[in-house]
């Protein structure tokens, strides 16, 4: 099993000219820093029992950060002097649990210091929150480096919560990542919580004929707008991403077919054959789901960042 497994990681890593030349390896710390894994465990575990948002928080920053410059860290990065960093970019003021990955690398530091990358950090954290959200779990491979570049205006090459499918498919295939990946990766809106302004296009004025998006569950739209009315006040206002926002299941694809999805990105997958036929398997079975979902981890998480070193603080270049 051990042998099949790696041979699957050894394909996803070479599956696109944006995987890492560089090969990783779920052992890369066996020598250097063997707790490694454990040690972020940890602190994760203790960062969701502080606050319930954390693994929707850290699996978002992960996927941010890999889709901006390759899973380099850079994320991470504060803004300094006239450089805004990604961050601060629009799509990325509502990240959080950023002081989870700090606490595990001052942990790391103290035990090995200067090797284990900010990146891995971040890689191993959203693996350890899918796995104890009640998702799967999986080997990680290692060896990242950091980057040393961050730039806010690069966040706008997320892919947008308003995108149709046509744009998503752009979006994820200049990543390496397939149409399969997409609606797999996109079950990680089984987590999470999303503020009125990145849906309030499907609840109000949603086009000359439709006040409200026609493709919404009538009663679920009533609700949203319940929570989000046209003129907002409310700064912290939204709705949760499924019915079960703190567990990791295949909910949020049932969700979907009833028509109770958030985003417009999310409705979207319904409007390919491919794509709606995956919905429609992952959600009738959690475990394809969860085996999907590894798989499309793993091969975004190889995605090269092209980062030259190993942070000191995961907030600083070096």
């Amino acid at each position: 099993m051990a042998a099949i497994f790696l041979s699957l990681v050894s394909f996803l890593l070479f599956s696109s000219t944006l995987i890492s030349s560089n090969a990783l390896s779920v052992n890369y710390y066996h020598q250097t820093c063997p707790k490694a894994e454990s040690i972020i465990a940890k602190v994760v575990q203790k960062g969701i029992i502080n606050d319930k948002t954390v693994p929707a928080a850290l699996l978002r920053m992960h996927f941010h950060d890999c889709f901006i410059r390759g899973c380099d860290a850079s994320v991470l990065l504060d803004s300094k002097g006239k450089n805004k960093a990604e961050k601060d970019g629009p799509p990325n003021i509502s990240l959080h649990a950023f002081y989870v990955i700090d606490h595990a690398k001052k942990e790391l530091e103290t035990m090995c210091p200067g090797v284990v990358s900010c990146a891995d950090i971040v890689a191993v954290a959203a693996r350890d929150a899918v796995a104890l959200s009640g998702g799967p779990t999986w080997d990680v491979p290692k060896g990242r480096k950091d980057g040393r570049v961050s730039k806010a205006n690069d966040a706008i090459q997320l892919p947008f919560p308003t995108f149709n499918i046509s744009q998503l498919q752009q979006s994820f295939s200049q990543r390496g990542l397939s149409l399969d990946d997409l609606v797999a990766l996109s079950g990680g809106h089984t987590l999470g919580f999303s503020h009125c302004f990145s849906f309030q296009n499907r609840i109000h004025n949603f086009n000359n004929k439709n006040d409200i998006d026609p493709s919404m569950n009538p009663s679920f739209a009533a609700s949203l707008r319940q929570v989000c009315p046209k003129h907002n006040k409310v700064k912290n206002a939204g709705a949760n991403l499924d019915s079960t926002p703190t567990v990791f299941d295949n909910a949020y694809f049932k969700l979907l077919l009833q028509g109770n999805s958030i985003f417009s990105s999310d409705q979207a997958l319904l409007t390919s054959s491919r794509t709606k036929r995956l919905v429609k398997k992952f959600a009738g079975s959690q475990e394809e789901f969860f085996e999907a979902f590894v798989k499309s981890m793993i091969k975004m998480s190889s995605i090269n960042g092209g980062g030259s070193e190993i942070r000191l603080d995961c907030r600083f270049v070096n």
